[in-house]
C-alpha cells in the first residue's frame, strides 16, 4: 500500500473519500503528506494527521510511506468497525456430513484354471 493506492483501498472499507487528503491538506479530512527535507542531508517524512479548522490533530510522522499508509488505513478502517460499517462477517454454519450408504460386500470372483493347449 502506498500513497496512490490508499484511497481505493480506504473506498473499498467504506471510507468516504472526502474525509481523506493526500499530497495536500484540507480542512474536516484526514491528511497524508510527503514533507521534503529542508536540509540535503535530511529524509523524507510522511505525515498524517486530522486537520479541522487549519489545526493538526492526532498528529504522526513516519519515515516510511508504506507504514505511514498502513498507520492512516488502520485507523480508518478501526473507525468504520467501531460504527458497524464493517466488521466480521456471521459464522456459516457447517454443512452436515454426507453419509455415503453402505455397498454391500461382493465376493471376489474365484481363480479360473488356465484353458487346456490343444
Amino acid at each position: 500500500m502506498n500513497a496512490e493506492s490508499i484511497t481505493t483501498w480506504l473506498e473499498t472499507v467504506g471510507v468516504p473519500a472526502e474525509v481523506v487528503s493526500v499530497g495536500t491538506e484540507a480542512d474536516n479530512a484526514w491528511c497524508l503528506l510527503r514533507e521534503e527535507p529542508l536540509g540535503e542531508e535530511g529524509t523524507v517524512t510522511w505525515e498524517v494527521f486530522w486537520r479541522e479548522q487549519g489545526n493538526r490533530y492526532d498528529w504522526a510522522r513516519f519515515s516510511n510511506e508504506q507504514v505511514a499508509c498502513h498507520y492512516l488505513f488502520g485507523r480508518l478502517t478501526w473507525a468504520q468497525v467501531a460504527r458497524g460499517a464493517v466488521g466480521v462477517l456471521p459464522a456459516v454454519e457447517p454443512a452436515a456430513p454426507v453419509r455415503a450408504e453402505p455397498v454391500a460386500a461382493q465376493p471376489a470372483p474365484a481363480p479360473q484354471a488356465p484353458a487346456p493347449q490343444v
